[in-house]
């Protein structure tokens, strides 16, 4: 059986680089550091570290090992406050892994106001992670639930999801600019823009979903300038510089000087998924997940006969009309 105080002192030793260094942060001295790091590589009968006069560093197998351990660590803490909070009479809490558009459709606010309503005793901790991190925050059981941008595999032995927004996309352009009040949108008038472009944090693969379905609509949008979240994209859209493409749910977010148009025929969607272990689920956990899928933000498609300016506040009304 692994010692929880050995797999400490090795990750203390790991992030340091440095026996002293790790000695004084763990409040001990060096020789007994460096016999329980000797005797945890004898347990395991795995080199950790390479040792030489000027450092110590990891082997090959020691990264590995120092990966697993944090996780394990990470998950003695949580467990360790868990039954604290349950010997108070508390349900425990929960670890939530989220993308930003959780936050920004109000998916994820909205559920927890309801928890919080409901269960005002319980903890919540909040981990802004990215679709892979999440996934691996779940399997290591640091995550009790996570939010992310496409659904487990359906054969995943561990992991299941279930979609709980799809929202459609709103082209947003400048106020004074010509597609703001034209009567209808083609693909040609799309391609004939600057665009923004809106970098998620979960990457490369969300990013070539939206250019493969613009294309798909019949235009290739020309990404001159990319933000790193939609807000900020909107603000550069009421500065002039573009036009981009944001989810539905943020319309009451959009600045002044931006309008914002519905484009039917476009088929891409924001989308998310609530993601959880099948194991030894505990109850405030499925409670919540319940809550999440009965929130669901799945928006209908707008017919093709109806499309809308939506002006962002009522000063932009006054500079339309200008």
């Amino acid at each position: 059986m692994l010692d929880i105080r050995q797999l400490n002192y090795f990750v203390a030793v790991a992030e340091e680089e440095h026996v002293g260094r790790a000695a004084e942060r763990l409040h001990i001295s060096q020789s007994p550091l460096s016999r329980q790091i000797a005797q945890l590589e004898e347990k395991l009968g795995l080199t950790l570290f390479e040792r030489s006069q000027q450092r110590i560093k990891l082997t090959p197998d020691g990264r590995i090992f120092l990966a697993e351990a944090q996780a394990f660590l990470a998950h003695a803490k949580r467990l360790e406050s868990m039954a604290r909070r349950l010997g108070r009479g508390d349900e425990g809490g929960l670890c939530i892994g989220y993308l930003e558009n959780a936050m920004h459709s109000g998916v994820l606010p909205n559920a927890l106001r309801e928890l919080q309503r409901e269960r005002p005793a319980v903890h919540i901790a909040l981990y802004s992670y990215s679709n892979a991190a999440q996934l691996e925050g779940l399997r290591q059981r640091s995550l009790d639930v996570a939010l992310i941008c496409e659904p487990v595999a359906v054969d995943d032995p561990e992991l299941e999801s279930s979609q709980v927004l799809s929202d459609p996309m709103l082209l947003a352009v400048p106020v004074d600019h010509p597609l703001a009040g034209a009567p209808s949108l083609t693909p040609q008038d799309l391609a004939a823009q600057k665009w923004i472009g809106v970098m998620h944090k979960e990457g490369a693969l969300r990013h070539d979903n939206f250019i493969s379905a613009c294309a798909k609509a019949g235009f290739v949008p020309d990404i001159t300038m990319e933000a790193t979240e939609p807000l900020a994209a909107l603000g550069l859209v009421a500065a002039g510089l573009g036009v981009t493409m944001v989810q539905t749910s943020l319309r009451e977010q959009a600045p002044e000087g931006v309008v914002l148009r519905e484009v039917p025929w476009m088929s891409y969607r924001t989308a998310l998924w609530v993601a959880w272990h099948k194991v030894a689920l505990r109850p405030v956990v499925t409670h919540f997940r319940e809550l999440l899928q009965r929130s669901r933000m799945i928006v209908p498609s707008t017919p093709a006969s109806k499309i809308t300016s939506m002006r962002a506040t009522d000063k932009s009304r006054r500079v339309r009309a200008r």
